[in-house]
């Protein structure tokens, strides 16, 4: 999984933390160092959106739910790395799942990256060539 900058940042603060930055430690340790409670983490998940300002969203409609940060994850990660890898990195066995994240995203630089590859006059790495041959005499 690539670790994106603002995870790294928040990750290696927990290394100057004063207890658990062993190396066998856990990163988000309980209180005694142990695994966290499901509910707990959910218990902090919404503590953190009602000190946000966004305690509103828990209740809907629709209510925020703790699995809505995968789905998050998933909708921005399709829109920046190919489907094949979102699948192995969401652990989906079939991409018909991912897919569920593939909303449409207007790219804003679909008109220069056509016009670019009309520009070059070839087809780029995985683009089939169009052969003129192929093309119907009413185009």
């Amino acid at each position: 999984m690539p670790l994106i900058d603002q995870a790294a940042t928040a990750l290696d603060g927990l290394s100057r933390r004063e207890r658990f930055t062993q190396a066998g430690d856990l990163v988000f340790p309980s209180q005694t160092g142990n695994y966290f409670d499901d509910r707990e983490v959910r218990k902090r998940l919404y503590s953190a959106l009602k000190r946000a300002g966004q305690a509103h969203k828990r209740t809907g409609p629709p209510p925020f739910r703790f699995h809505d940060l995968r789905h998050t994850f998933g909708t921005l990660a399709v829109q920046v790395w190919p489907l094949h890898d979102v699948q192995a990195f969401m652990g989906h066995a079939h991409i018909s799942t991912t897919m569920i994240y593939a909303h449409h995203v207007p790219k804003h630089d679909a008109a220069d990256a056509l016009t670019r590859l009309v520009a070059a006059g070839r087809p780029q790495e995985g683009v089939a060539a169009v052969r003129r041959t192929n093309v119907p005499a009413s185009c």
